[in-house]
């Protein structure tokens, strides 16, 4: 992020979940249960958002870069040594989360014990104990081998990881405008690909997992084992409000307009 801002690198794929200490607004994608969880709902939301397609690529231009599009990569799941069903559950896991404050707030008012480690860290820190439990998508969880090193996966709803892909911004406004539509077409038909792509990957992903690993407990929790978790969520929403001021209550509220255009 540091060497696209510079220049030294002239674009880069990155989750908002690294970029929120530089643009705390972008850690509005971790306010749990924001995000609908139908993957048609997601792309029509991520197609058409005022606040994605308006509002961010102006907050990343004073940050010297071009937003070029914003993708999710699938519903994160809890990756734990131990079946989690409820907040209780998570007493005393620490649990490893993104460089993130809003991140680190949401896994408190899960009640647990985040814990910001870098992502090479992760699997030996599970290996070791180190660490009880990581968020991710679950083709990340199957890629990455965390399954090895842990017991249960448990399905709760709260989110859905969003990625950026962005560009230098004295690179990109000195391009022509033929290459800049090239750009800009390439995102287009890169995310329309991956929305695509995506269908069906979880299932696949917790298909190898099971058959890697027969006795991983798979939990999908319930409506109503979800409640409190979903209870806890509105503390985080009020932190992020208070961590961004007017500024990130704008885009919250932006959000929740689009997403109620998107799921309608």
């Amino acid at each position: 992020m540091e060497q696209a801002q510079a220049g030294i690198l002239q674009f880069v794929d990155q989750s908002p979940g690294f970029t929120g200490a530089l643009i705390p607004e972008a850690q509005v994608f971790f306010v749990p249960y924001l995000l609908p969880a139908k993957s048609e709902d997601l792309g029509e939301f991520f197609r058409n958002s005022k606040a994605i397609n308006e509002m961010f690529p102006e907050l990343y231009a004073e940050q010297g870069l071009e937003l070029l599009k914003m993708f999710p990569e699938g519903e994160v799941v809890m990756n734990t040594k131990d079946p989690v069903e409820k907040p209780e559950d998570l007493n005393e896991v620490k649990f490893r989360v993104m460089t993130n404050p809003l991140l680190v707030e949401s896994y408190k008012a899960f009640g647990a014990t985040p814990t910001p480690l870098p992502w090479g860290e992760v699997y030996g820190g599970l290996q070791t104990n180190i660490i009880q439990g990581q968020e991710n998508p679950l083709f990340w969880v199957e890629s990455t081998k965390m399954y090895e090193v842990t017991g249960a996966i448990t399905l709760t709803g709260h989110n859905n990881f969003t990625t950026a892909v962005m560009a230098n911004k004295d690179f990109y406004d000195g391009l022509s405008d033929e290459d800049k539509k090239v750009v800009q077409d390439a995102a287009d038909a890169a995310f329309e690909h991956i929305l695509e792509y995506q269908k069906g990957l979880s299932e696949e992903s917790l298909a190898k997992i099971k058959e890697a690993k027969p006795e991983m407990t798979i939990s999908d929790l319930t409506e109503e084992q979800r409640a409190p978790f979903k209870e806890a969520a509105a503390q985080v929403e009020a932190k992020f409000i208070e961590m961004t001021g007017d500024s990130g209550k704008k885009i919250l509220d932006q959000m929740k307009e689009d997403l109620k255009a998107a799921t309608q």
